[in-house]
């Protein structure tokens, strides 16, 4: 079999067994339990709910489509790519192996900004329950950015530690903050029987189905719940070097994850519903009003809100070490590849984590926090970035749903025709989201301004990390 291999095919092998001989030297802390309370931490974001029952009982359907058109296709191509090359870097040596070397680093460029950008607020976020905690007097301290900026570096401090120490600590901040998220959303899910049994509503249909009405908002709604709730199946991929039987661990643990993940969305909208007026939602706290909302009949609502806010904060402080964890491992692959200097590539002499490549990230995160705090935040430049953030993470889904349609042709591999369809519906889903996140379709000043300021620092950014990659190849031509 080996003899009738081809050029390119044995490359390709070659190139995957040098990777997984690279990985050989991390200690395998993850097995089946910790990747899916993972995935369940990292998948499920919390304003969720509220934004797809501010569209009625027509949310279920709109659940749904998102599940069918992107959340099952997304959940397939992973198990597929990571059963076909189960390597650490996750996304990054898909992309790498599939088709080369420049769309592997544009990838992990992409996922590296989208990651930095969204870990380096958490400062920001934590004052501000902790201002819920204290009370309207604690206003002064709370959005001062100095003390937010305290804050930051301490959390990004911790962070970085953890990382460095290692999965094996990380992977139970990570169980503990699926394990809240899963309580959070069953107590949730149970509120409705509770308050129909004490005649507080008078009914409850969880799964009242309404056709949406047919137009571009709705368009714009259905590809914001595909990709942007139910994204994020590939980033545990990221670790596959450090966990127990990647082929089999990370598929299974996509399998059982996403229907839990799907009932915990479905329900959970049901029940924000149930108990609170379409029109008095909120989008931005959903999750502490329905619990409010619900618990107050019972007699309970006292202790709640603390409880509430302390699980929040914790849950919000592990899906950042997730996030900050998988974020690390982009730089020592592309490291070990010598797109950048073998200095990210370093491993500690312990924990055997790269702590090089760790301290870099924790620096660059805590740098985008305090540009953030610059102006009390109201810098334009980095709104924008934030604002682009959503479609640095959609660009690596575009590539990794192109993988199964266009790359994989040096693996020999045949991809099943199934898993094509999959992937092209996964990649439309993707590209709606990119194309309503640039043209927007709220109101705006101009909507052409708009979409030239994010188009062209989507644009602007990938022609830097391009700058990066051709000088690492032009150091590593002149070097040979």
């Amino acid at each position: 079999m080996e003899k009738d291999q081809s050029p390119a095919t044995a490359a390709f092998r070659e190139e995957e067994g040098r990777v997984v001989a690279q990985s050989a030297t991390f200690k395998k802390e993850l097995g089946l339990s910790d990747l899916v309370l993972t995935q369940i931490l990292f998948i499920v974001g919390l304003p969720w709910v509220g934004v797809a029952a501010k569209q009625g009982p027509s949310h279920v359907v709109l659940w749904l489509a998102a599940i069918l058109l992107f959340y099952i296709p997304s959940a397939a191509v992973v198990i597929y790519l990571n059963r076909a090359m189960p390597l650490e870097g996750g996304l990054y040596q898909w992309a790498k192996l599939g088709f080369s070397d420049l769309v592997g680093f544009m990838v992990a460029w992409n996922l590296w900004l989208f990651a930095i950008l969204n870990t380096s607020e958490v400062g920001l976020q934590v004052t501000q329950y902790v201002n819920y905690i204290a009370g309207p007097g604690s206003e002064w301290l709370t959005s001062n950015p100095f003390f937010i900026g305290g804050v930051n570096t301490v959390i990004i401090g911790i962070l970085i530690l953890i990382t460095v120490i290692g999965l094996g600590v990380g992977k139970w901040v990570h169980k503990a903050g699926g394990i809240l998220m899963i309580t959070v959303f069953a107590a949730i899910i149970i509120l409705p029987l509770l308050n129909l049994a004490k005649g507080t509503i008078t009914e409850y249909h969880p799964l009242a189905i309404q056709m949406p009405v047919l137009s571009i908002m709705t368009l714009n709604l259905m590809g914001k719940m595909g990709f942007g709730a139910l994204g994020g199946f590939e980033y545990v991929a990221i670790h596959a070097g450090e966990a127990r039987d990647p082929v089999r661990t990370i598929g299974r643990s996509v399998a059982i994850a996403a229907p839990i993940i799907a009932l915990m969305f479905i329900m959970g909208t049901s029940s924000v519903l149930s108990l609170i007026p379409q029109d008095q939602i909120d989008l931005i706290a959903p999750i502490p009003q329905i619990l409010s909302v619900g618990f107050g009949p019972l007699g309970l609502v006292a202790g709640i809100a603390s409880v509430t806010i302390f699980a929040l904060l914790s849950i919000r402080l592990a899906q950042a070490s997730v996030m900050f964890g998988g974020n690390t491992r982009l730089p020592m692959v592309a490291g070990w590849d010598n797109l950048l200097p073998a200095w990210f590539t370093k491993l500690h002499a312990k924990h055997r984590t790269p702590v090089n490549s760790i301290l870099f990230v924790g620096a660059a995160t805590l740098f985008m926090g305090i540009v953030g705090l610059i102006g009390v935040g109201k810098q334009e430049a980095f709104q924008l970035l934030w604002n682009a953030s959503g479609v640095f993470y959609a660009i690596t889904y575009l590539i990794m749903f192109a993988i199964p349609l266009f790359g994989l042709k040096a693996s020999g591999r045949k991809v099943p025709v199934w898993l094509k369809a999959a992937a092209f519906c996964g990649f439309a889903m993707t590209l709606l989201y990119v194309a309503l996140s640039v043209v927007p379709i709220v109101q705006v000043e101009s909507q052409l301004l708009f979409a030239a300021k994010i188009g062209g620092l989507i644009i602007v950014t990938n022609l830097i990390g391009l700058g990066f990659y051709l000088a690492a190849k032009r150091r590593n031509a002149a070097a040979n």
